[in-house]
């Protein structure tokens, strides 16, 4: 699509906004760059014609300008706790689509308590999560369900050669900590449990040629706000690479550093998705590089489809009710090889 269509960006200049940024551009669409910091958007336009427009969430009315004659908004801020719900309303009062990468639990679960009927009512969408956390897992399980509508537990394995957080990441894995009294979180028996159990280290077997590998067991991430919000699926339980858990525990672990000409990092990734009921399995994996740089074809094919009527429902909805989900994946061919194992 592109052709021109103005989208803006709040939190255009982190890591993350970066790699939308310059993935709308490259999809024709002109970015409208946007967040707190005006010099920090001043820099990063610099060299370009594209729009400035600073806002703070506390701004109703910057938001508002920020807005303005924008066809949709993709917020890249976090801590979403904070960032979610002010540009959700101003994106309602604008009567455009909103979709976010946040990977925030509570952030998530809060946007589909809070927006569901206001964004049905108004006719448009609200897409949370649309980023390697919530959305690619979520999609992954949908595609994997096929024509099941039901399925007894779904699992979604992180192999991640590492995870080298940037500063976004650790201030919003700090209030989530902080919204939980420092409690873990699962979904089991159709709701979210907050508990102190310690984790469990589980071997898991990838799909060759990464094999058997240690795996920090319910390691929680958005996918169980996002595939319960629209699968049948009781028991939704999330793991990561135990490398990749240390990394992100580690105080001192450095932000990621760009080891090719688009800024990405040289971290690779496998997603496992398995859903089972009963005796029988079905599996989606999904590899690629750099989980931050991924989010931005994510969320801009997110917005691309939205634009273009290629969607389901209305209200909040998650990438796998919104979307074909196979489709949608094999669309993301450049950024990530699909496997679907049925």
């Amino acid at each position: 699509m592109g052709s021109g269509i103005r989208v803006a960006v709040f939190g255009a200049y982190g890591h993350t906004g970066r790699f939308v940024v310059a993935e709308l551009r490259e999809r024709g669409f002109v970015p409208v760059l946007s967040g707190r910091d005006a010099d920090r958007l001043k820099a990063l336009a610099h060299g370009t014609d594209l729009d400035v427009r600073p806002a703070s969430v506390d701004d109703p009315a910057a938001l508002d300008r920020t807005l303005a004659g924008a066809a949709a908004v993709i917020n890249c801020a976090g801590p979403f706790a904070a960032t979610a719900a002010p540009v959700i309303e101003a994106a309602l009062r604008a009567g455009i689509p909103y979709v976010d990468v946040a990977a925030e639990i509570e952030a998530n679960a809060d946007t589909f308590a809070h927006f569901a009927g206001r964004a049905r009512a108004a006719g448009t969408v609200v897409v949370p999560a649309m980023a390697f956390y919530g959305g690619l897992g979520d999609l992954l399980v949908t595609a994997a369900m096929g024509d099941w509508t039901a399925a007894d537990e779904a699992h979604v394995a992180y192999g991640l050669s590492g995870w080298h957080p940037t500063a976004g990441t650790r201030a919003a894995g700090a209030v989530s900590r902080q919204r939980r009294d420092g409690r873990s979180v699962r979904y089991r028996n159709g709701r979210l449990e907050y508990h102190r159990d310690d984790l469990p280290t589980l071997e898991w077997t990838f799909p060759d040629p990464m094999g058997p590998r240690a795996v920090v067991g319910e390691f929680t991430m958005a996918d169980v706000v996002t595939v319960p919000s629209h699968l049948d699926i009781p028991d939704v339980r999330t793991h990561m690479a135990v490398e990749a858990a240390r990394d992100i525990a580690a105080p001192d672990t450095p932000a990621p550093a760009a080891t090719d000409e688009h800024g990405r990092s040289g971290q690779t990734f496998l997603v496992d998705a398995v859903v089972r009921s009963g005796a029988v399995e079905r599996r989606a994996v999904a590899r690629g590089r750099d989980i931050y740089a991924v989010t931005a074809p994510l969320a801009v094919e997110a917005v691309d489809r939205v634009l273009t009527g290629r969607t389901r429902t209305t209200g909040v909805a998650s990438a796998g009710a919104l979307f074909d989900a196979p489709d949608f994946l094999r669309a993301l061919s450049p950024h990530i090889e699909l496997e679907l194992f049925s």
